[in-house]
């Protein structure tokens, strides 16, 4: 019954998201509001898998000059559900300035160290021509009721990307609860690409794919999914 429930709650979300699309098309095409949605083969964060089998991601962002205001989830039919929102400040010289609030979809009100539902990030990005840079920190300690540790608070992670004419690879390491043993150690390598499908001359799909690797927790991922 659980399963059924989000299901067909992701069914309305895709009803919602699709004629809120044509409402759009047909209206003021300059409209702050975006909205989104992308299926992935599998939720893969940071070199680590969330959830099972395959995800939708459904989002939505208010954008005005250099703010973005959004929210992101990602859900999938074994019952895993995550609800991210988010801010971020596009600053001057490629810099951007941000924060996030992973919310696991617990009581909300929850923001206290034990059975908390929310861990609070910091962000700092920088991107010049095809390289993007950037540096994430955890500001705040989280232990589940049953008292096992899901972050204890300072838990840092870096990336960097480059994106070639075809493709982007990227390479990524932390501490804390992206590794396997808390210790700062490489967690994300991978390459990824993407093509888009034109199914009609007014509608086409981008595609993605990723193959990814984590040489701390020594595993590999292979995603797939596709934007509407």
């Amino acid at each position: 019954m659980k399963n059924r429930n989000i299901l067909l709650a992701a069914v309305l979300i895709l009803v919602s998201f699709f004629s809120t699309s044509i409402s759009y098309g047909q209206g003021d095409s300059t409209s702050c509001f975006s909205l989104g949605a992308d299926f992935y083969s599998n939720y893969i964060w940071r070199g680590s898998k969330f959830g099972s089998g395959p995800a939708f991601q459904p989002s939505i962002k208010f954008s005005k000059s250099i703010l973005t205001v959004g929210v992101w989830g990602s859900f999938d039919a074994a019952g895993y559900q995550e609800v991210d929102p988010y801010i971020s400040l596009a600053l001057p010289a490629g810099f951007s300035l941000g924060a996030t609030d992973y919310y696991y979809c617990g009581d909300y009100s929850k923001t206290k160290k034990i059975g908390g539902s929310h861990v609070f990030e910091g962000n700092l990005g920088y991107t010049i021509k095809g390289l993007t840079l950037s540096a994430n920190y955890i500001f705040n300690e989280v232990q589940y009721e049953d008292s096992t540790t899901e972050t204890i608070g300072g838990d840092k992670y870096f990336q960097a990307t480059y994106a070639f004419k075809d493709f982007n690879v990227f390479v990524g390491a932390g501490d804390g609860w992206h590794t396997s043993d808390t210790e700062f150690a490489i967690c994300n390598v991978g390459i990824g690409t993407s093509k888009t499908i034109k199914v009609t001359d007014k509608f086409s799909i981008p595609v993605t794919g990723q193959f990814i690797v984590n040489p701390d927790k020594k595993q590999m991922f292979m995603v797939v999914g596709f934007t509407l």
